[in-house]
């Protein structure tokens, strides 16, 4: 496949071109995207709460209030919240299969917020770490189920973007966090730290508004028989409503009938990841996605990065703020300008150009550091910090968005919550050593501690080379046919061999249901009526 693939004027679903849509051009997708994007700011809660703990270690007025926590308390302050999350994950799945996508989102808020109302009114560090956890347990919750209400969502046409760019606004709390409490740093009272605290809860106050504007995922409504309501929902988020549209159709049959074909043929329980050559192919890569993405060095500047610059002579905390601040909107920037590249220069390309130049990038911060130690030459400090600048360039070309939206569009219906929830186990474990383990080495080796990231990025690029395929312009439920072959069950217009025979000799009907009602989102209901 090329490295690059320059936009068509169509779109390819079921075997069949169509053209190509502006979206800020189509009113009903319009503000339905607008809304979605208020309601899945999950991963922005995320983004935030790492630098603000990266920005709240800097702070005086916090070290006063818990009376300057050493490195192992500060590495079970951030790693306690990788706990809460591995706690959540076990009933994760089950909230947003049998409740519903928007439900877990809503569950996982709620708790959040309450997390950081103790938080923010922490007397002491236990209380501190306590409302931790629970924020924690309410990310995992809500983190399980926003990527599938996205990924299940939206039009076909955008799902690539609208996926990474979930994932990407996790730069957007980081930067909000990191000016904060750049700001608040000048406050001589502990509202320099409760403030920042205070703020982490708005994405989830303005998720638990939103997420109710939106509609359900329509493959959500299939797998539990609202089969009039999904289509509705298809027509409403893809063509004006139009529930004839050969699109909607064409989406229609090939979701009911792949949904279908995976209840009756195919398990969904965990042992189901690792029965077949194509799914034990998916959990190697959810697997390496989760612990690639955040142990690849990235972990040492997004928790500690006051530890990183201390080791080269940067010790005032508005210096470290700065540079913290700036990096921010860096990885910003180039994490969103690349949702917009996904397709045209495909998924495997990028991660392998991502890991290539994140692990020359770190060599070089390694020899820079190495350099600063022995001669504690300025210049060397110096290009320390522009080489954690180019790393961070190299990781947004893939990690930070493709993250969530490669575990998604990878995985089956029946398995896409599950196998969502193990990559973020991969997460939450490598945070947790991360966290606990970062702050301790950092301490007793110093910059030797750095060679360890390299010889592991070395394997990460391997690892990307043997597994990662391209799933470049392809149909949600059309990617199985990478990883299962003729054995994938798929349906609708390109349904392999395997699944037109079983939908034959199991008298499976998939046609459109006969309506009657139409409920467009945010309207009042209009009658309409289905051949």
């Amino acid at each position: 496949m090329p490295f690059y693939t320059a936009s068509k004027k169509t779109f390819e679903v079921g075997g069949k071109e169509f053209p190509r849509i502006t979206w800020y051009k189509e009113p009903g997708i319009r503000g339905l995207y607008v809304l979605l994007m208020l309601a899945v700011l999950t991963s922005a809660t995320n983004g935030y709460d790492g630098s603000m703990m990266n920005g709240l270690q800097t702070l005086d007025e916090w070290k006063d209030s818990f009376n300057d926590p050493g490195p192992s308390t500060r590495g079970l302050l951030n790693a306690i919240m990788s706990v809460g999350s591995i706690v959540a994950l076990p009933i994760t799945p089950y909230i947003a299969d049998i409740a519903g996508r928007r439900v877990g989102v809503m569950t996982g808020c709620i708790i959040m917020v309450i997390g950081v109302v103790l938080q923010s009114i922490g007397v002491n560090i236990a209380m501190f770490i306590a409302a931790r956890f629970l924020i924690g347990f309410g990310v995992a919750i809500a983190h399980g189920a926003a990527p599938l209400l996205i990924a299940e969502l939206v039009h076909p046409q955008h799902r690539a973007i609208f996926t990474t760019i979930y994932n990407s606004t996790w730069y957007l709390g980081s930067i909000v966090a990191a000016w904060l409490t750049y700001g608040t740093n000048k406050i001589p009272s502990a509202w320099s730290w409760r403030v920042p605290s205070m703020v982490q809860a708005a994405p989830s106050i303005i998720q638990l508004i939103a997420i109710w504007l939106v509609p359900e995922s329509p493959r959500y409504l299939i797998s539990r028989g609202h089969n009039e309501k999904a289509l509705h929902v298809l027509a409403t988020a893809h063509a004006h409503g139009d529930i004839h549209d050969e699109l909607i159709q064409i989406e229609y049959h090939e979701i009911r009938e792949t949904i279908t074909l995976e209840k009756e043929f195919e398990g969904n329980g965990w042992l189901q990841l690792f029965k077949t050559k194509g799914n034990r192919h998916r959990l190697v890569i959810l697997i390496s996605l989760g612990f690639f993405s955040q142990w690849s060095g990235n972990g040492l500047v997004s928790y500690y990065i006051g530890d990183v610059l201390k080791g080269i002579g940067i010790t005032k905390s508005k210096e470290q703020l700065e540079i913290n601040g700036i990096l921010q909107i860096v990885n910003f920037a180039v994490a969103l300008g690349m949702c917009f590249m996904i397709d045209k220069f495909g998924r495997r390309p990028l991660f392998l150009v991502a890991t290539g130049g994140m692990l020359v990038s770190f060599c070089a911060w390694t020899i820079c550091a190495a350099r600063f130690h022995i001669t504690e030459v300025k210049s060397a400090a110096n290009a320390e910090i522009a080489f954690i600048f180019i790393y961070y360039v190299f990781y947004n070309c893939a990690w930070s968005g493709l993250l969530v939206g490669y575990a998604v569009e990878i995985l089956p219906y029946k398995l896409r919550a599950k196998g969502l929830t193990l990559m973020f186990l991969a997460v939450d474990l490598s945070l947790f050593f991360n966290s606990y383990v970062n702050p301790v080495a950092l301490k007793a080796l110093g910059w030797k501690y750095y060679i360890v990231y390299d010889v592991w990025l070395a394997f990460e690029l391997l690892i990307v080379y043997l597994f990662y395929i391209e799933t470049q312009n392809t149909a949600l439920e059309e990617i199985v046919k990478y990883f299962d072959g003729e054995d994938a069950l798929l349906g609708g217009n390109l349904a392999t061999d395997k699944a037109r025979t079983l939908l034959v000799e199991n008298g499976i009907d998939t046609k459109l249901p006969i309506t009657t009602e139409h409920h467009e989102v945010g309207e009042n209901e209009e009658k309409r009526t289905a051949v």
